[in-house]
């Protein structure tokens, strides 16, 4: 049975999504704060319900620990600005209330299809390349054997451009195979992240060719 993590605290919403979801098959854990949902293992689950505001703080900031499942973002912030900062963060979709459960469903189907797709086009064995060692099963990076942690979407643009070493990416590509929409507001969001992957790793990991876009380069130190 697939396995949702519901991080909601509306006294009203939280329980009626997770009976609605009950009622399609899924199998819904609901967590009303930021504290019940860190005792949980993310893995565990296929896809997390995350809430904007919650009583011990924000969704986003939790966000960021999140790696792994796709992740719906739940809110009644409706400001272009607020989902373009859930969707840099980390967030697969984003949904404002109120909403129809119909559509909430709809956009879970979705998000669940992308990531089985993924998944099976993924080894499960060891990715080596250079320094880095990527285990898919666990998403888990090292770099000279030492653990990196690092976001979804770091990790996510990192698999990526070090999985196909010789290609060179446009912002806009790595938009679309890393964050998985079109017509993103900015592209400086790709900058950002491979200035924080330079940062935690090395400055030469990732080779800027002018004009173009980015490439993986397998000699760094």
């Amino acid at each position: 049975m697939t396995k949702i993590l519901l991080i909601e605290d509306d006294h009203s919403l939280g329980p009626t999504l997770k009976k609605t979801l009950g009622q399609e098959g899924y199998e819904v854990k609901l967590c009303k704060n930021i504290a019940e949902a860190q005792e949980e293992d993310f893995q565990d689950y296929s896809l997390v319900l995350l809430d904007w505001m919650l009583p011990d703080g924000q969704g986003i900031d939790l966000l960021k620990h999140i790696s792994g499942p796709p992740i719906i973002m739940l809110t009644a912030r409706t400001d272009v600005i607020d989902k373009v900062l859930g969707l840099e963060t980390g967030a697969d979709d984003y949904i404002t209330k109120p909403f129809e459960p119909r559509e909430l469903l709809a956009r879970i189907r979705v998000q669940l299809r992308k990531s089985h797709k993924k998944q099976s086009t993924q080894t499960t064995q060891e990715v080596l390349s250079s320094h880095l060692k990527f285990n898919l099963d666990e998403r888990r990076i090292y770099y000279k054997d030492q653990e990196i942690n690092l976001t979804k979407m770091e990790f996510d643009l990192l698999y990526l451009l070090a999985t196909h070493p010789k290609q060179v990416f446009t912002r806009e590509k790595l938009l679309d195979e890393v964050w998985g929409y079109d017509n993103y507001p900015t592209t400086r969001t790709v900058d950002t992240h491979v200035l924080q992957l330079r940062q935690k790793f090395s400055n030469d990991i990732i080779d800027t060719v002018r004009g173009i876009g980015y490439r993986f380069n397998p000699e760094h130190n």
